[in-house]
């Protein structure tokens, strides 16, 4: 059934509150751990998921956007559901959709999926739910959901048009997650932001775990493939936890991932250190600065607002230390494609700009001529297709010959990001 484009955003909860009274409150049957923020929701979430299933616990897990298929939002068991299942909760949930459909009040597409993942974690049924936000918090389809603990990753500027002109005001809408006696753990954020954060935690009676004071990351080294923590927690400290993701931001949503496990924990105990290593080990997040290719090596990013580029290419400049780095970009031309370009141009020795598979992308010629301004010509590559683009890129990186060092970068979008790892055949889509 048509339910319109994603992005089309209308700030209520009123049409997913009616459709869960009439499926029977599913979002009620499990505690929820609910992740808000601008950058590193879907990373910090799939963390949380690895080390609640590492205690032996059932868990759902709701993400968004997805890399390849849509199926990857609804994870039971850390397994995306199956193509029949996914098709039997829709036809579960659709006479509910209809009626509320029929009182005049159509639900969106994302509040589909939202109900569909609910009531699948009920039937399944989930011991917990880790929920990441479509964008937003207050009128987030996901909030008609009370989360025992809230999260919020690190807040910066994106999707203004929807959320506010600054990083206070998109707080505010964020903070509408952290609801009474709640625990809200949150992670490092601009003074603005933390200030809004921690007066609408107070207001609602709920529990503060920032980091940097209540838990946080003490000490970070680079490892093979990774990073190895030290990671203060809310009722301990962790040592030598190996994380196979690399930046300083993959071990802060590790700091936050932990602090939100232990305070859905009873008890005051830390948790069991060999579980927490093994869980961090087991730890994957597709798309998110993932090697998919050696010699060159190739990575994908789904990096698509300044605060997110910033934190990746000071990842790839700490972790690679490539000798010379080629970029792949397509961007959706409502971003701040400007803003990131700027970030870009003293990382990148060359860039191939193309499109994805969106609606939303720019095209090519604009974004080259945007990326000419800041890059100058001379530095620009033009592709009409994306696998075009990615085969520019690593022709350019062969160039150096092998001892050169140099690597390829493919971001700007989570669209770019799934449609790489797809023409790259990059593992599984989980």
């Amino acid at each position: 059934m048509e339910r319109g484009v994603e992005w089309n955003f209308e700030p209520t909860l009123d049409r997913i509150a009616a459709l869960m009274d009439v499926l029977g409150s599913p979002q009620n049957a499990y505690p929820i751990v609910h992740v808000a923020g601008t950058n590193g929701k879907s990373s910090t979430t799939r963390m949380i998921e690895t080390i609640l299933r590492e205690r032996n616990l059932r868990v759902g897990r709701f993400t968004s956007p997805h890399l390849v298929s849509m199926r990857e939002r609804i994870s039971i068991d850390g397994l995306p559901l199956s193509e029949e299942r996914f098709a039997e909760v829709y036809l579960d949930v659709e006479p509910y959709l209809k009626m509320i459909d029929a009182q005049g009040r159509r639900l969106s597409f994302f509040e589909t999926l939202t109900a569909m993942a609910f009531a699948a974690f009920a039937d399944a049924p989930v011991d917990v739910a880790v929920v990441e936000t479509g964008m937003g918090g207050s009128f987030d389809a996901t909030n008609v959901a009370d989360g025992t603990v809230a999260v919020i990753t690190p807040i910066s500027l994106d999707h203004m048009d929807y959320l506010g002109p600054d990083v206070a005001t998109i707080a505010g809408e964020k903070a509408g997650i952290i609801k009474p006696g709640a625990t809200a753990v949150l992670a490092q954020q601009q003074l603005p932001a933390a200030e809004v954060l921690v007066r609408r935690a107070v207001e609602a009676g709920a529990t503060v775990a920032r980091e940097g004071l209540e838990f946080g990351v003490l000490g970070r080294e680079l490892a093979v493939g990774g990073q190895l923590l030290r990671l203060k927690g809310l009722k301990g400290v962790y040592e030598e936890v190996l994380l196979p993701l690399y930046g300083a931001h993959q071990a802060s949503n590790a700091s936050c991932a932990l602090a939100a496990v232990e305070a859905l924990s009873a008890g005051e105990e830390p948790l069991d250190i060999e579980l927490v290593r093994q869980a961090f080990l087991n730890v994957t997040s597709p798309g998110r600065l993932e090697v998919v290719r050696r010699g060159p090596t190739v990575l994908v990013d789904a990096a698509h607002n300044p605060g997110g580029v910033q934190a990746t290419l000071e990842a790839v400049h700490e972790s690679f230390g490539f000798g010379k780095l080629i970029g792949v970009v397509a961007m959706f031309a409502d971003k701040d494609v400007q803003g990131i370009l700027e970030l870009m141009e003293p990382m990148m020795d060359e860039i191939v700009v193309t499109r994805n598979s969106s609606p939303r992308s720019m095209e090519p010629d604009r974004l080259a001529a945007l990326a000419g301004e800041i890059f100058g010509a001379d530095r620009v590559r033009v592709a009409e297709r994306l696998d075009e683009a990615i085969d520019m890129g690593i022709g350019l990186a062969d160039e150096e010959g092998e001892f050169a060092g140099a690597g390829v970068l493919i971001t700007g979008s989570v669209v770019t990001a799934g449609d790489a790892r797809l023409l790259l055949k990059a593992g599984d889509a989980t």
